[in-house]
C-alpha cells in the first residue's frame, strides 16, 4: 500500500488506490481519462490526477 507523501505512482500503485485493475488503469491513461507523465520509459501518475478522476466520476453519478 501507498505510504507517505509521493506525489506520483505508479499504474500498479494507482490501482491499489481505486481498487480497480492494472489494465483499467492504462486503458484509463490511454483514453485521456487520467491524466499521466512519462519519466523517461517510464508512466507515472500525479495523485492528484486521481483525485480529480475520482471527483469527475462521482459527478458524472450525480
Amino acid at each position: 500500500m501507498i505510504t507517505g507523501n509521493k506525489l506520483l505512482v505508479s499504474a500498479g500503485e494507482a490501482s491499489e488506490m481505486l481498487g480497480i485493475g492494472k489494465t483499467k488503469i492504462y486503458e484509463l491513461m490511454a483514453s485521456g481519462e487520467l491524466r499521466s507523465v512519462k519519466i523517461g520509459r517510464s508512466r507515472r501518475i500525479p495523485v492528484e490526477a486521481l483525485t480529480a478522476f475520482v471527483s469527475a466520476i462521482e459527478q458524472e453519478a450525480a
